[in-house]
Formats: C-alpha cells, sequence, structure tokens
C-alpha cells in the first residue's frame, strides 16, 4: 500500500499496482461475506462497489505514485480527496449485505489517506476513520464481532506513515546526489576553463612576443629570426598539446594546469610558495613527467608536512620540490603517490630523489632526466 522507491521510473510505474494489490486479500472477509448473503439487489450492490473499491484504490495508489516520483515535497490534490470520498461511498454501498464486514475497508482508506495528503491531513483522517470504526462497533446491534478493526485501521496508518517518510527520505536523497553531481560537473567545467586560462594566457602572449621578435630579426638577423620562429613553433606545440590534456579532463595532465594547481592547494593550506611564472623551457617529453612530480609533491606537502613556506624549482631537465616542514614520515618508503612515481621516473629514464633536506630542515622531492 506505499509507493515503490524512485530511481526505476518506467518499470516501476509500469508494475507499481502489484505491491497495493498483494494487500487486497484483507477484503476476503467482505467478499466471503456478501457472497454467503441471501440473493438480491443489495448484495448485487455490494459485490460491485467492492469491484469498484478495488479498482479505484489501485488506481490510487499509483497515480500517488506517479506524482511522488516527480515532486519531492507531496501536496494535497483534488483527485485525492476525491478517490477517498469514492472509497468511503463504496464502502457504505457494502454495508447493507457484507455489514461489519465491511469495517476493513477502512484500512485501505487509512493508507490511501496517509499516502497521498500531507501528513498534518492524512493522520488526522486516520484517526478519524479509526474512530468512527470504533463507534460503529460499540453502537450497532450486531457489530461486535468487528473488534480490533479500529486498531488495524490505526496499524495501516502508522506503518504507511513510516514506508511514506522512508520514501520522501529517499527521494530527497536522490536530488541532494543529483545537485551534488551537477555541482561537481561545473566545478570540473570551471576547473577545466582556469587550467586554460593559465595555459592559453601566458602561452599566447609569448607567442605574440616571439612573433613580433622574429620579424624585427628578420632585416638585421636572419640566424636569430630562425631561431626565434623555432621557438615559436615549439612553443604552439607545447600549448596546443596542455590544451588537448586538459580538455581531456581527469585523464590529461599538463605542467602549467599543475603549477596552477599547486598554487590554490598550497594557498589553502597556509604555505606560502615560490612557484614558476611559465614552464615555457621544458621540453614535451619532460613535462607530464614534470607535472606528476609537482603534484604528488605538493600533495604530500599539505597533507603530511606540516611546513610554512614551499618552492618548486623547474628547469627544462629538472624539477625540484622543497618544503621547510618536519617531513613526511613513512611516505618516503610505503607512500604509493611516491612509488607511483618512482615507476614512472624509471620508465622515462629519469632518477627521483626523496628525502629530509641536507642541512635544512623540510622535505625534497627532486627528478632529474638525463640530457
Amino acid at each position: 500500500m506505499t509507493p515503490s522507491a524512485p530511481g526505476t521510473p518506467g518499470r516501476g510505474l509500469r508494475y507499481g499496482w502489484v505491491f497495493p494489490a498483494i494487500w487486497l486479500f484483507y477484503l476476503g472477509e467482505s467478499l466471503s461475506a456478501l457472497l454467503h448473503h441471501r440473493p438480491g439487489p443489495w448484495r448485487d450492490v455490494g459485490l460491485a462497489a467492492l469491484a469498484l473499491f478495488v479498482i479505484t484504490f489501485l488506481l490510487l495508489t499509483v497515480s500517488i505514485r506517479r506524482a511522488d516520483a516527480s515532486a519531492p515535497v507531496r501536496r494535497a490534490t483534488l483527485h485525492v480527496w476525491l478517490g477517498l470520498l469514492v472509497l468511503v461511498g463504496l464502502a457504505l454501498l457494502q454495508f447493507p449485505a457484507a455489514e461489519y464486514h465491511t469495517l476493513v475497508c477502512g484500512v485501505y482508506v487509512a493508507a490511501v489517506a496517509v499516502m497521498g495528503l500531507p501528513l498534518r491531513q492524512g493522520v488526522p483522517v486516520a484517526v478519524a476513520l479509526a474512530l468512527a470504526v470504533e463507534l460503529s462497533i460499540r453502537f450497532v446491534p450486531g457489530w461486535a464481532g468487528g473488534q480490533g478493526y479500529a486498531l488495524a485501521v490505526l496499524f495501516a496508518g502508522a506503518a504507511t506513515g513510516g514506508f511514506r517518510v522512508a520514501f520522501d527520505r529517499q527521494i530527497r536523497l536522490v536530488l541532494a546526489q543529483q545537485e551534488i553531481a551537477d555541482l561537481a560537473i561545473s566545478g570540473e567545467r570551471a576547473r577545466i576553463a582556469a587550467d586554460l586560462h593559465d595555459i592559453l594566457g601566458h602561452s599566447l602572449t609569448v607567442v605574440a612576443v616571439k612573433a613580433e621578435l622574429a620579424q624585427r630579426l628578420l632585416d638585421v638577423d636572419v640566424e636569430r629570426a630562425r631561431g626565434e620562429l623555432r621557438d615559436l613553433e615549439s612553443l604552439a606545440r607545447d600549448a596546443l598539446a596542455d590544451v588537448r590534456a586538459t580538455a581531456l579532463g581527469m585523464r590529461g595532465i599538463s605542467l602549467p594546469g599543475e603549477i596552477a594547481a599547486a598554487r590554490a592547494a598550497l594557498a589553502a593550506a597556509n604555505v606560502s610558495a615560490d612557484l614558476p611564472g611559465t614552464a615555457d623551457e621544458v621540453p614535451t617529453r619532460n613535462r607530464e613527467l614534470f607535472a606528476w612530480t609537482i603534484r604528488e609533491a605538493v600533495t604530500n606537502i599539505v597533507r603530511h608536512s606540516r611546513a610554512r613556506h614551499a618552492e618548486v624549482r623547474l628547469r627544462p631537465d629538472s624539477v625540484e620540490i622543497v618544503d621547510d616542514g618536519c617531513g613526511h614520515g613513512d611516505t618516503v618508503t610505503t607512500g604509493q603517490g611516491l612509488a607511483g612515481l618512482r615507476r614512472r621516473a624509471e620508465e622515462a629514464g629519469a632518477r627521483l630523489t626523496a628525502g629530509s633536506r641536507p642541512g635544512a630542515p623540510g622535505f625534497l622531492v627532486r627528478v632529474e632526466v638525463p640530457t
């Protein structure tokens, strides 16, 4: 008698009537009373009313589930109130033939009220139904056999209310997760945009300066102009490679992007930093390895070092990151990050040095590529 959980809209909406239909076996008592009543118009009316009661109940539960699947806050709707009135009317039509056995219909009316209406309305409806059932048993002659129906109505309302609260919380959780996912996507887009800004902002400036210089040198020193044009070509290729790597998202890693990320991470950790302003002098073949080195070293500084100052020294054939912290403890030998960095360095034919700074407090990470 409760709506299904969100997350499977197609299949759930198609078979949403199955779970409520399971509980219809409680109407067997009312059906048995109608079938054993002497033939006549009241029995026929009661049987028809019972069949319509079942159909109306199933339609209401399915429609409420459809509404819940698209709205995190349940609102009182006219069709729920009309449905409740129809259920009560169909139950009253069964009384002449089924007598007190029809009181079991109150269980289903209470469940629909708690499920389809706001709790401040559904709970009073269920309590009022329970009181009406109890008063009918006490004051209608011959209905003493209906003892326990009022308690069943209260239990049905309480159980449906519990499912209802859990279901509403699950809907809110799904919506919150979706909102978090959307924020993560927006944050990733902002990060990529910032990386592209850092990469292109400097690279295009240097390209413009070198192009202007090469144009001036054409009439003065052709060989030097050719050298500037070669540098210009290399810079453009490196910038293009960085843009492509950044545009690939998490799979890509770029040296300018890691320098920018290191600046933000160290600032967030209240670590003053000296970072290179450019990465133009680093050849393309070394950029990815140096980017991974900066990422791992800065991560360890933020997590383990308790440093107050850090410095990144970048040269064409080496990168060195030092800090003045208390050291990184066992991360030198057991850290998966440094172990992975060592593998990357070995694959590139480079040498990794990681450990305490000689003659000074702090930690040093250095990767050097043979020229």
